[in-house]
């Protein structure tokens, strides 16, 4: 039996263990079960299973069924990585064992995100490094995967961060010759988490070139990420590509119609999307804006 089944699908439809139990069984009972692999009765695991649109079925899955569970978490986990959950993020990760995985795919997908969170939360250099290392060295030395170049977006946000231009602007021009190439072709989508690694290449390149002032290649690629989140209606990246569009635009002192247009557009998305962290940064930027449009 794997217990992890039943506890990824309670944490991602996030049911408490009072909640789920309620009616059911004592939540001592849950906690035993799925802490210490206490199974209970066939009756109470039936309910429990059910509460959860499961049935005790699933939760004997043979070796493929569990390469399809693992994807299904790393899929979320990506997804909220996109959200700017970094707290749910990290816990995710943490609870996933790398000897678990098996497949190279998954495997570089598990160390893609372990990285890019490690970059964006200013985790230690080294640890980052070296997932990115498992990927470039080990996994996917030819770099004929994209997450070579997810890889290479993490170290360029190391080193920016650390203001390492050199060594960022390095790594950042291999990503946007990356986009060049692939544009024109349609990219090799063809799942959602597929255009989300597009997407983050293109975000992520979009804002160091906006961080260095190269306001026409952010702006480019800005448009190319709003392009591939309308194809299929993706919006995780929307209020943040609006918000780089918007700093793009004042940077250019475009007119301030278009400005107040493209911030109003980011806050809206930032709501939809449930992402505070943009929601912020757009209120914050809206206020110094006609602060200094107003001077």
């Amino acid at each position: 039996m794997d217990i992890n089944i039943f506890i990824e699908r309670r944490k991602s439809l996030k049911i408490s263990q009072v909640k789920l139990c309620k009616g059911i069984c004592t939540q001592s009972t849950l906690s035993k079960f799925e802490n210490n692999g206490r199974v209970p009765s066939l009756s109470i695991l039936s309910k429990l299973c059910a509460r959860l649109g499961l049935s005790v079925d699933d939760l004997y899955r043979n070796a493929l069924a569990s390469t399809t569970h693992m994807r299904n978490v790393l899929n979320r986990i990506e997804s909220e990585l996109m959200m700017q959950r970094y707290s749910d993020v990290g816990n995710s990760l943490d609870e996933i064992k790398v000897g678990e995985i098996k497949s190279d795919s998954q495997e570089m997908q598990y160390f893609y995100e372990k990285g890019l969170y490690n970059a964006l939360t200013n985790g230690k250099t080294e640890d980052t490094f070296y997932y990115f290392a498992q990927i470039l060295d080990n996994l996917d030395e030819n770099h004929r995967t994209i997450y070579s170049y997810l890889a290479y977006v993490g170290l360029g946000i190391v080193y920016s961060r650390t203001d390492q231009k050199k060594q960022a602007d390095f790594y950042f021009t291999k990503v946007f010759d990356y986009i060049e190439r692939h544009k024109d072709e349609n990219f090799d989508k063809g799942s959602i988490n597929a255009y989300l690694r597009i997407l983050t290449i293109v975000f992520f390149t979009a804002d160091f070139y906006l961080e260095n002032e190269k306001y026409d290649l952010s702006t480019q690629l800005v448009y190319l990420g709003i392009k591939l989140c309308s194809e299929q209606h993706i919006t995780y990246y929307l209020p943040r590509l609006k918000l780089l569009s918007a700093q793009n635009a004042i940077a250019q002192k475009k007119p301030k119609e278009k400005i107040l247009s493209l911030l109003a557009d980011a806050s809206a998305f930032a709501r939809i999307n449930h992402n505070e962290i943009v929601g912020l940064k757009v209120k914050a930027l809206q206020g110094k804006y006609q602060n200094e449009s107003n001077d």
